[in-house]
């Protein structure tokens, strides 16, 4: 059997960064009081111009570059802030690569779109659709927050990861193993943005303002998170053929640090085994999984041969997950995303 192997990584930030005593000048809040319910002590949010198609583009080719690769044969965009709501975002990244004539196409499913995007680049791969596949998860989720809503504004950051798979064997280091996904339509209103869509439009009632942004139950999205993403992650593991004490490294969506500790202690792992950084960029849907990547193997945290569970829940509700054995990867990237020399200096 063809199974899709993680061969290429990289991310981008925008080099903004707002701290918490920054978003405390101008809402009722504290840096402690950030960093004792979220973790979160900054975020990177771009700047007047800078879009997503610019994140996921930087990311794409630092990971096309990392790779070793100079091209692929499809483009998958995981994200919930598209450039417009029409067309889909992904061909202006492949274009922004210069990656001409490459299929491209989006895929929403908020914080847990980049492991839909993987299972759909994986798919193409096993199909024989595709010989190497860029996946990428990319955000600018600051231009969607409510700029008073105190909820929202302290957790979310902007940024994007990417990985590139390519055709190999299920034994190698590297090769995706298995997948878990599911979703419930039933709480949609979580995490939704209410106006703009067809729902609003043909309601023939005119938006209200706050409709326009991004709104979620964070109590009630604390608790589905948990409960979807440790069974979602037992599922994957019981395909695998892992017990929990075969992973060496969860990586979690980056939504909460308390959630990320509750699913570790759910599934019975020591938290030690939870690979993070949102302390340092936040929460950044989904951008997050290929960013706690990128930021594990750079500091070393992430060593080829490492049993890897990654998990997400989001908007829709959905949920996903997937296993892996970490590659050997090239030594291209080596320092923090923060630190890296952007590839595109032109927008």
């Amino acid at each position: 059997m063809r199974a899709a192997v993680v061969c290429g990584l990289g991310g981008s930030l925008p080099p903004r960064i707002v701290t918490n005593d920054e978003l405390a000048q101008r809402l009722d809040t504290s840096d402690d009081w950030i960093r004792t319910r979220t973790g979160i002590g900054r975020r990177h949010v771009v700047d007047p111009g800078t879009t997503t198609s610019h994140l996921a583009a930087e990311a794409g080719l630092r990971a096309l570059k990392s790779s070793g690769h100079h091209t692929v044969d499809l483009v998958v965009l995981a994200t919930t802030t598209p450039d417009r709501t029409c067309p889909g975002t992904a061909p202006t990244v492949a274009a922004r690569m210069g990656l001409t004539d490459v299929p491209a196409y989006d895929v929403s499913a908020v914080c847990s779109g980049f492991v839909y995007a993987l299972q759909a680049g994986a798919g193409a791969i096993a199909a024989g659709f595709a010989e190497r596949v860029m996946v990428i998860g990319a955000e600018s989720f600051s231009t969607i927050l409510a700029p008073d809503d105190r909820t929202t504004s302290v957790i979310f950051g902007d940024g994007a990861g990417a990985v590139i798979l390519r055709a190999g064997e299920p034994d190698e280091l590297g090769a995706l193993q298995h997948f878990d996904l599911g979703s419930d339509g039933s709480m949609a209103d979580l995490i939704t943005i209410r106006g703009g869509g067809a729902e609003q439009r043909s309601s023939g009632s005119p938006a209200r303002p706050e409709d326009s942004y991004f709104r979620m139950d964070g109590k009630s999205v604390f608790f589905a998170a948990v409960r979807r993403m440790a069974e979602s992650s037992r599922a994957v593991l019981a395909k695998t053929g892992w017990g929990i004490e075969d992973v060496d490294r969860l990586v979690a969506h980056q939504a909460n640090i308390r959630i990320i500790h509750a699913v570790a202690g759910q599934l019975g792992l020591p938290p030690e085994r939870a690979l993070m950084n949102i302390e340092r960029v936040g929460n950044t849907s989904a951008a997050s999984i290929p960013l706690a990547l990128a930021d594990g193997f750079a500091c070393g945290s992430l060593r080829a041969g490492d049993r890897v569970l990654l998990t997400a829940f989001g908007g829709g509700a959905t949920w996903g997950s997937a296993s892996l054995v970490w590659p050997a990867l090239s030594s291209e990237l080596t320092l923090p995303i923060e630190n890296a020399t952007p590839l595109l200096t032109a927008h």
